[in-house]
């Protein structure tokens, strides 16, 4: 009779690390640790974050909980206290070329005169190398991404002229020209008319079926059953990760939201 040996919290601590390591490995955006200060109260304190592939998922929490902070220092747009991030198991570094950005609208300078192809050009910035030349299959290809958003008709127009909607079609066609496999959109839904949020959703879902990941930073709650696989619940520190069925619950959403959120609010918003 052969007695197993227990093991230790040591082995156990050891095991679980390794697990986490090869998650982490496997994972299109893993963070680890991550701590990021404004002044010396921190806005993300001590995260861990783990995407699924080939998956949507929203980041969701309170106004000033860490999202865009948390999203901003994934990509290396502010510097973090401690912690780090990985893109397909490597160095941000290495895999800029396989990530597409989608900044909060609101940052973004509109009175830049630039027209709308020229936008969408400048997601072709690896093709087009140093000097900027363009020919006629990158313009083909920018028209192309506009028409996935339907923007086409707006090629020509500059970009300060158009809607706030239809300004943030124009910079997810931008993201489409990168051909990236990791999407990363800072509240793209935000102040926009409801035919943008549905051309919008519809593109992230056709980009989660050729197999890209897509993540989110989103603000509205009653919408995330119906649009997302997975969510990340934040409130400075992480509250909860997972599949929306098991991770986005009423006290998931308490715990995120300080319990301000009515229970025939949260019973409307679990359930679709």
């Amino acid at each position: 009779m052969t007695v197993g040996l227990a093991k230790s919290d040591r082995d156990v601590s050891r095991e679980m690390l390794q697990g986490q390591e090869a998650l982490a490995a496997q994972s299109p955006l893993a963070i680890r640790g991550l701590t990021v200060s404004y002044g010396e109260k921190p806005a993300v304190f001590s995260v861990d974050m783990t995407v699924e592939p080939g998956q949507m998922t929203a980041i969701i929490g309170p106004n000033g909980a860490g999202k865009s902070t948390l999203l901003k220092a994934a990509l290396g747009i502010v510097a973090p206290v401690s912690g780090r991030g990985t893109i397909f198991g490597r160095p941000l570094a290495e895999q800029r070329a396989r990530i597409a950005y989608v900044p909060q609208r609101a940052s973004v300078d509109w009175d830049f005169p630039t027209r709308v192809i020229d936008v969408v050009l400048m997601g072709l910035y690896r093709e087009l190398g140093l000097l900027g030349r363009t020919k006629a299959s990158h313009r083909a290809k920018a028209l192309s991404c506009l028409e996935r958003v339907g923007m086409a008709d707006f090629a020509s127009r500059q970009i300060g002229q158009l809607s706030g909607g239809q300004q943030q079609r124009v910079f997810l066609a931008r993201a489409l020209a990168q051909e990236a496999d990791l999407y990363l959109l800072d509240e793209p839904f935000a102040g926009v008319d409801a035919a943008t949020e549905k051309a919008i959703i519809s593109v992230l879902k056709s980009l989660r079926e050729a197999g890209k990941t897509v993540v989110v930073v989103h603000h509205d709650l009653a919408t995330v059953v119906d649009y997302f696989d997975n969510v990340f619940l934040i409130n400075t520190r992480r509250v909860a990760e997972g599949p929306v069925a098991q991770a986005f619950t009423e006290a998931t959403l308490q715990a995120a939201y300080g319990g301000r959120l009515a229970t025939t609010q949260l019973d409307h918003l679990t359930q679709g």
